[in-house]
């Protein structure tokens, strides 16, 4: 299928995906095809190398120009193809993802012999480079995954995750971190923070000056956070109602029952989004209401554009994973956070994959630091009963948006019973939750619900603090029937959207009160100074 790519010949696609292709439309593509290449081969003075992996001054030899330019074009020529497939949408966006990795793959900058860079790099360090790279691909192979970062640049409590706070409740499921105020006077109400139970919590709290947890002690929040256990084997029938019921709620009870306060403000980040959302869910079935308003940041609730991982998930490999770790036949498993990880890398390869193949094993080079990716490296493990149901009762079968079909914590789920104020966020480039599905849940959401729209992608336009002034947010005061509407109406502000979130949220915080200089109360005691122990339990020592 891509014989040839580094050489000029030309790519095709399988045979039966070119039956799928309008002749007309198949017909048009290779003659644009043939026509650029043969402007290439006869003015190969005028090629310009746009892309980033060809930017260095090595491949702008004539040789080098010509295998990058011809790989690029046989790239858009087989992209084109993929493209123009008449197929249901499913088979398409598996037949673009299928296609792009394997051109992502072949890019002659992944091999030794056509990257020019790498060439000079073996000459000048008298073959240094090649035994500096073989050793960092051997250490990676006994990790199992690509390192990013320069993992020894970090250790959790040391230099990230440093916010002052105290464990204050902890039970097999997670600990509850209450952090120290920072200022006199704090909000009444206080705030528990619920991140994703992929990858560790102190991605809303990493160094001082890009920290969530800090900023928002700095406004006056007496903060609360859950930080999950990495599970182990003995998890593996751990269910998603447990997470919502003995994991969400009860951090809920808890932060009640410390602050002395009727409600609380809650947020949740990613898959804590929809967990929390759940978990909203059962307490309006309950007809209690002790949550008074909620922040879902990068969430999907309604799945039927899921974005690229929908790629992965079908009836078949659900049910394969139900057989082998989710509890059918009595079978329970765990879900490496290591397969994890290395899936959602490949959902960015370039960037987050062959960038670094290049850099640490051809070209022998060691990662440097990086707080976000030392993170992203950090994966933790997923119990096999509440993974499959998360798979099946949310991206395949879409289940939350349809009223009283799932039962959580012995409640009929309806999201439009939860009538509280939402702030939602999305990010413009978040591949994992797209913005315009993360917009549904304002209309899923009965309260007043407020939508903001962040740059970049699911993380970095997350953690963008305003000292920065990095990047810009879309506000729009109005809730449009669609995405498209309301993106049309949107105003577009420079820098981070932290200010436009921390000023909605003081209206729903209460009257200003003394800060506490204690943690807990009589019934919560301090456990151990945070981080606390969970979030240092690594995936190799979890299982």
């Amino acid at each position: 299928m891509f014989a040839g790519m580094n050489s000029g010949s030309t790519p095709s696609l399988a045979p039966h995906h070119m039956a799928l292709i309008p002749s007309e439309r198949l017909t048009e593509i290779q003659k644009d095809y043939f026509a650029e290449l043969a402007h290439l081969a006869t003015n190969p003075e005028a090629i310009e190398l746009k892309d980033r992996r060809f930017a260095g001054k090595a491949w702008h030899s004539s040789w080098s120009k010509i295998i990058a330019a011809t790989y690029l074009l046989n790239s858009r020529y087989l992209m084109n193809l993929a493209k123009a497939v008449e197929a249901d949408e499913k088979a398409k966006q598996k037949i673009l993802f299928t296609t792009e990795q394997m051109i992502d793959a072949l890019s002659p900058s992944n091999f030794i012999a056509t990257n020019p860079e790498v060439l000079e790099n073996i000459i000048s360090s008298q073959g240094q480079s090649i035994q500096n790279g073989i050793v960092n691909l051997l250490g990676d192979m006994k990790k199992g995954k690509v390192s990013l970062t320069d993992e020894s640049a970090f250790e959790v409590g040391k230099n990230i995750a440093t916010t002052e706070g105290q464990v204050v409740f902890r039970c097999p499921l997670f600990e509850l971190i209450q952090y120290k105020p920072a200022t006199e006077t704090v909000f009444e109400r206080p705030y528990l923070m619920v991140p994703p139970c992929i990858n560790k919590y102190y991605i809303l709290d990493l160094q001082p000056d890009n920290s969530v947890v800090r900023h928002m002690v700095n406004e006056g929040h007496t903060v609360f956070l859950v930080s999950w256990k990495n599970p182990d084997n003995s998890m593996a029938k751990v269910t998603w109602e447990d997470y919502v019921g003995g994991g969400v709620i009860k951090a809920i009870e808890v932060a009640q029952e410390i602050s002395a306060s009727k409600q609380i403000n809650i947020l949740g980040f990613c898959v804590g989004g929809t967990l929390t959302s759940c978990a909203l869910a059962v307490l309006a079935a309950r007809k209690e209401n002790p949550v008074a308003s909620v922040t879902l940041l990068t969430t999907l609730l309604d799945f039927s554009h899921s974005g690229v991982l929908d790629v992965f998930i079908d009836e078949t490999m659900v049910k394969m994973r139900e057989t082998t770790i989710g509890g059918e036949g009595g079978n329970f498993g765990m879900m490496s956070g290591l397969d994890l990880g290395n899936t959602f890398s490949f959902l960015r390869p370039n960037d987050l994959v062959w960038n670094y193949v290049v850099e640490n094993y051809l070209k022998g080079n060691s990662p440097p630091p990086f707080d976000l990716l030392y993170w992203n490296g950090d994966g933790t493990n997923l119990p096999g009963a509440m993974y499959c149901w998360y798979l099946r009762h949310t991206y395949l079968q879409n289940d939350l948006i349809k009223p009283n079909t799932v039962t959580i914590c012995g409640q009929k789920i309806d999201l439009s019973k939860i009538t509280i104020p939402a702030y939602i966020y999305a990010s413009q480039e978040d591949h994992i939750v797209p913005w315009k599905s993360a917009y549904e849940s304002t209309h899923l959401l009965k309260g007043k619900n407020r939508f903001v729209l962040g740059a970049s992608g699911h993380i970095a336009g997350v953690i963008n603090p305003p000292a920065k002034n990095k990047r810009y947010y879309f506000e729009n005061d109005a809730i449009a029937k669609t995405s498209d509407e309301w993106l049309a109406g949107a105003k577009e502000i420079k820098g981070s959207w932290w200010p436009n979130y921390t000023k909605w949220l003081a209206q729903f915080g209460g009257k200003k009160v003394p800060a506490k200089t204690t943690f807990g109360n009589a019934k919560y005691k301090k456990l151990e100074a945070a981080p606390g122990k969970y979030v240092k339990e690594k995936i190799g020592t979890a299982v």
